[in-house]
């Protein structure tokens, strides 16, 4: 099996398990003195925006373990994960006059 259909497989595999998130709370953090608050994975300073983007331009997992090798696959993924939590809040402002 070739790393992209590898990748494909457990990104499936993890999008499959809506319930609970302890991945996420393992290995990513915010805190307003690191990167200005922005999402990180936690002992570092490299944003899920930053890991996100990569995946966004077609870089594969192995990509992102390249460019940044203290990053793990579960890191990767969590970010991931993140990302999916965040995209499925729904908030509504209310203007008042």
């Amino acid at each position: 099996m070739d790393s992209n259909a590898e990748t494909k497989r457990v990104l499936a595999q993890r999008f499959g398990s809506a319930q609970g998130c302890p991945v996420v709370m393992n290995r990513i953090e915010s805190k307003p003195e690191v990167c200005n608050g922005r999402p990180v994975v936690i002992g570092t300073r490299i944003t899920v925006h930053t890991v996100l983007s990569y995946l966004r331009a077609g870089d594969s997992i192995e990509d992102v373990l390249a460019a940044h090798p203290h990053l793990t696959r579960e890191d990767v993924l969590a970010c991931l994960d993140y990302a999916l939590r965040v995209s499925e809040l729904h908030t509504t402002v209310e203007l008042v006059a």
